[in-house]
């Protein structure tokens, strides 16, 4: 059975070819220090050292034996550090859920900032209505989730990681389009496109949520899931639609952009995941999120400085 120590042992004569110099180095006396060589050649059965009074030199079996040695202890405090890392969630990976229109900006935001501040965390991203994050959440098979609404469901916790303000997106051939700012009465009896009640769910409670406390009830024409389908007909002059703020990164040409004047005007993102088993990689990712969120739940827009590693994304 041969052991760390007895390699450690070897090599320090070896490069030292001294028997004394060697036990210097390694803190020990030269007895027991010969004692370890003795054990290495007994269970390698072999030679590994020539000793005399005044010489130490490699057998050749000593000197084939020296770069395997020095080898297995490079694993090991390779495999040491990796395991030491890994602990301080350094290193590891996520399954990492999200919203389509969180992918908008948001996520793309998270996604820079833990390329350049934990550029050793995998994150495998995979696009989800909220809905099937928390299944997935729930039977393991996504660590973290993005979602738009929490539900109750144990063991999972949430956390209000941005509060995003809800705007107007209409053609640049609306009357209304000269306005600065909009307010729901505006939309009384205005051609409409709303989220589907189904698969827009979120949005569609939301904004429905505004014409109700308004008393207003537009002309509804169209009913969409999507928020880049919604602002393609907007842009074709359908109607108007209600958005989160980060769908002027989708850059529509000839689609106007303008606030909603309503305290309630706004959708929010949740950071989700499970109590239960929470790993080293997955505590540094949510601390790395949760301190970059605004106490008003944004992400904050952190300049990103120096040499940016591109993320580990698949």
């Amino acid at each position: 059975m041969i052991e760390l120590n007895q390699l450690r042992c070897f090599v320090a004569v070896a490069e030292e070819l001294h028997f004394g110099r060697a036990a210097k180095r390694l803190f020990m006396t030269q007895p027991p220090l010969s004692r370890q060589i003795q054990l290495l050649e007994h269970a390698l059965g072999a030679c590994l050292l020539e000793r005399t009074n005044r010489h130490v030199s490699l057998t050749a079996s000593g000197k084939t034996f020296l770069r395997d040695a020095k080898l297995i202890l490079e694993f090991t405090g390779q495999a040491q550090e990796t395991v030491r890392r890994v602990e301080k969630g350094e290193i590891g990976r996520l399954m990492l859920g999200f919203t389509a229109v969180s992918g908008y900006w948001q996520i793309p935001q998270i996604i820079a900032l833990a390329a350049q501040e934990l550029p050793e965390i995998t994150l495998v991203l995979k696009e989800m209505v909220s809905s099937a994050q928390l299944q997935a959440l729930a039977a393991r098979t996504l660590d973290i989730g993005f979602v738009r609404q929490p539900v109750a469901l144990f063991p999972l916790a949430y956390q209000c990681v941005l509060r995003e303000p809800l705007c107007v997106a209409l053609p640049v051939s609306s009357p209304l389009a000269a306005k600065p700012r909009l307010r729901l009465r505006d939309f009384a009896g205005q051609p409409f496109i709303m989220y589907s009640a189904t698969e827009g769910k979120y949005f569609y409670d939301c904004v429905a949520g505004l014409f109700a406390q308004a008393n207003v009830v537009p002309h509804y024409v169209q009913h969409c899931s999507q928020t880049h389908t919604i602002l393609g007909l907007v842009r074709a002059g359908i109607g108007l639609a209600i958005v989160p703020e980060s769908a002027r990164q989708l850059g529509f040409p000839d689609v106007e952009f303008r606030p909603l004047s309503h305290p309630d005007a706004f959708a929010e993102i949740y950071m989700a995941w499970r109590q239960d088993g929470e790993t080293p990689a997955l505590a540094a990712f949510r601390q790395l999120v949760t301190t970059h969120s605004t106490a008003g739940g944004a992400i904050a827009r952190k300049k990103l400085t120096g040499r940016r590693a591109l993320p580990k994304l698949r």
